[in-house]
């Protein structure tokens, strides 16, 4: 084989089309959806707001499956991180830095986000009978775990923060792609509006969870889209 030939096949196996790319941002994005609501599932099943005694007997009663819950979450974060990495190769061409910082925004939210499950891993441990927790009464340790299950839902709130800057670069970067459709980089930066005011809502008007509806609508229209659209249409191939 000449060694011309030979150097194409390499290059176009450590590069692949942009279409391709296209599709495996996609599918990532995609398995990251359905795991995000799997594990949102699975976690709902278990709390009771405001009966620590019957979230309690929940977890107890099915440990398996709160772990399941717990293990669905990271691979969640995972592919997210995929995801990104997909669409940071994707995008690169248009403007390597703000691919890059979408990159890091996402990165430091999964990281967060990671963190954080572990508030969901303590309330499980709180509950698990072991030697070290017979120093504390049942109410003082279902106290305990609700506590986790409170500080877990603060914490995922706090990284939209990250899961929210991530959009405008990621928005700007589709819009100013001649591969993909202008509507889609709107759709993601008024995304970034949406997840903001969801973030706002939840730290200054915690009694106002209908303010932030609308922008969660806004979110799950943009997101899906570019799943989508990325998963069907791909991108036009540039000459």
């Amino acid at each position: 084989m000449p060694i011309e030939e030979e150097n194409s096949i390499r290059q176009k196996i450590a590069d692949p089309s942009p279409r391709k790319t296209a599709r495996m941002a996609g599918l990532f994005y995609l398995i990251f959806i359905l795991t995000t609501v799997l594990a949102t599932s699975i976690r709902d099943r278990f709390i009771v707001s405001g009966d620590a005694a019957a979230t309690a007997n929940n977890i107890i009663s099915s440990q398996g499956l709160f772990r399941v819950g717990f293990v669905t979450e990271l691979v969640s974060a995972t592919f997210f991180v995929l995801a990104a990495w997909a669409l940071y190769v994707l995008l690169k061409p248009v403007n390597k830095n703000l691919a890059l910082l979408l990159l890091v925004l996402n990165l430091g939210g999964v990281a967060v986000e990671c963190l954080n499950a572990l508030n969901l891993y303590a309330a499980l441990q709180f509950l698990s009978g072991a030697n070290y927790l017979t120093a504390f009464q049942p109410s003082q340790l279902q106290a305990l775990a609700m506590s986790s299950l409170d500080l877990y839902t603060n914490g995922f709130l706090l990284t939209q923060i990250f899961f929210s800057a991530w959009l405008l670069p990621l928005g700007y970067l589709v819009y100013k792609s001649r591969s993909l459709p202008k509507f889609l980089g709107l759709l993601l930066i008024l995304d970034f509006f949406g997840n903001m005011s969801w973030f706002l809502q939840g730290f200054l008007l915690p009694d106002y969870k209908i303010l932030a509806y609308p922008g969660n609508a806004i979110s799950f229209i943009a997101e899906i889209s570019l799943t989508v659209w990325l998963l069907i249409m791909a991108v036009k191939e540039q000459k």
